[in-house]
């Protein structure tokens, strides 16, 4: 329902909000840090974890070698390269040297890992878009609309004008903003080489890397709270996430009942026979999300191969409408893989599927982990899962988040 979210507005004076207001995004970032807080908890929990060696999200902890053999794309699926190496170029020729120091990271860097989808800021890498000159945003941005589809652009930038509305809303502009974001980047742009870059900060993070021709982009987060904007100059814009909602009920009520009920792993969202920890502060029922690059996530559910023709259907529509972010090549060349790997997908539920119900679900395959999980409240006031509040992650199992597996294959050709 339209501006339902409006009857959770915290009061203007309470504590959760009046005691950051007007902090900067460093502040803050500090602030959040501090034991006892809404956050420190998660950071203590996040912290360590980035600085591991990247292997990769896996089923089983057992990484499978030659998923992902790194060949020129083919004729149709190239990444629009040159038109992000130009977008580039132009970003770096509005910094100075510092901005370009700053910003500039090797391909290979741990810091790819540092990416988080909260407002606070954890790790300040590359460079903080809101407290950069108008021209360097506008620069950072046409890089992601050049790298993305229209359509991927629009709904990653919704994001961004989203947590705008919120700020707004809850009186919270210095931290949410539309520009309350970092941007990074990953080698040295160029039409062959592996290079890529990196935007992250509340509700949106996308990581993005070419070579050869090819393109990566995961690990992806998108997600908002609310799920619209119903006041100010960008009114109308909603349900985002309409398509990955209802094609997941579409794909539970084509099941026939005994796979349904093999895909349930859990019929509440916060279920007692959950183990502990299974529902996370941060993450929720998510397990692929920030920081969790190594993290070993069983399958689960009901095997995709084993459904109805219909149910199949719904399954790869869903792959689909989270690779959209990609341009039409490298999204046809990524449905192709997905599709080639339908007999060791499963698909996982948590919660009701009926219209209007709130719920947790999880496609899986050797190649994709996509997530969809409606969220407690952050800075609006309710402790249950609502719809108006989404989040959702892709991954690339098997060490090619981040393009990595590609990246190493390229090293090595190099050195041989």
């Amino acid at each position: 329902m339209p501006g339902e979210f409006r009857q959770y507005l915290f009061p203007h004076d309470h504590p959760r909000l009046a005691e950051v207001r007007g902090l900067d995004p460093y502040t803050y970032g500090e602030f959040a840090k501090k034991p006892g807080t809404f956050t420190g908890g998660l950071i203590e929990g996040w912290a360590p974890l980035y600085n591991n060696d990247f292997r990769g999200v896996t089923e089983d902890g057992t990484i499978r070698e030659g998923l992902y053999p790194l060949t020129p794309a083919e004729p149709g699926e190239e990444a629009p390269v040159a038109a992000m190496v130009a977008a580039a170029h132009d970003l770096l020729a509005v910094l100075d040297d510092e901005g370009r120091e700053r910003i500039s990271f090797p391909v290979d860097a741990v810091e790819w890992q540092t990416w988080a989808n909260p407002e606070f800021m954890q790790f300040d890498t590359g460079l903080r878009l809101d407290q950069q000159a108008q021209a360097v945003r506008e620069k950072a941005l046409a890089l992601v609309r050049a790298s993305l589809s229209p359509e991927g652009y629009e709904l990653a930038h919704a994001m961004m004008l989203i947590n705008g509305f919120l700020g707004e809303v809850v009186g919270l502009e210095t931290i949410l903003n539309e520009y309350s974001y970092n941007i990074a980047l990953y080698g040295t742009p160029g039409l062959r080489a592996p290079w890529g870059w990196q935007l992250y900060g509340h509700h949106c993070a996308l990581n993005c890397l070419v070579v050869e021709g090819r393109m990566a982009l995961s690990p992806v987060f998108l997600g908002a709270e609310p799920d619209e904007i119903d006041a100010g100059p960008h009114a109308g814009l909603r349900d985002l996430f309409a398509d990955r909602v209802d094609l997941g009920l579409r794909l539970m009520a084509a099941l026939p009942g005994e796979q349904r009920r093999q895909a349930v792993v859990y019929e509440q969202m916060v279920d007692p026979a959950m183990p502990e920890g299974r529902v996370h502060p941060g993450d929720e029922r998510h397990l692929a999300g920030a920081f969790q690059d190594n993290r070993v996530i069983p399958y689960e559910g009901a095997r995709v191969a084993d459904m109805p023709a219909e149910a199949q259907g719904h399954a790869l529509a869903i792959a689909e409408s989270f690779v959209r972010l990609l341009p039409q090549g490298p999204r046809a060349a990524r449905l192709r893989e997905i599709a080639a790997h339908l007999d060791e997908t499963w698909f996982c539920w948590i919660g009701g599927h009926r219209p209007g119900d709130v719920f947790y679900y999880r496609l899986q395959s050797p190649v994709i982990i996509a997530e969809l999980d409606h969220h407690c409240g952050v800075f609006l006031d309710y402790d249950t899962p609502k719809p108006f509040h989404v989040h959702t992650v892709l991954r690339t199992p098997h060490g090619n988040d981040y393009g990595r597996a590609w990246v190493r294959q390229w090293q090595e050709r190099r050195t041989r």
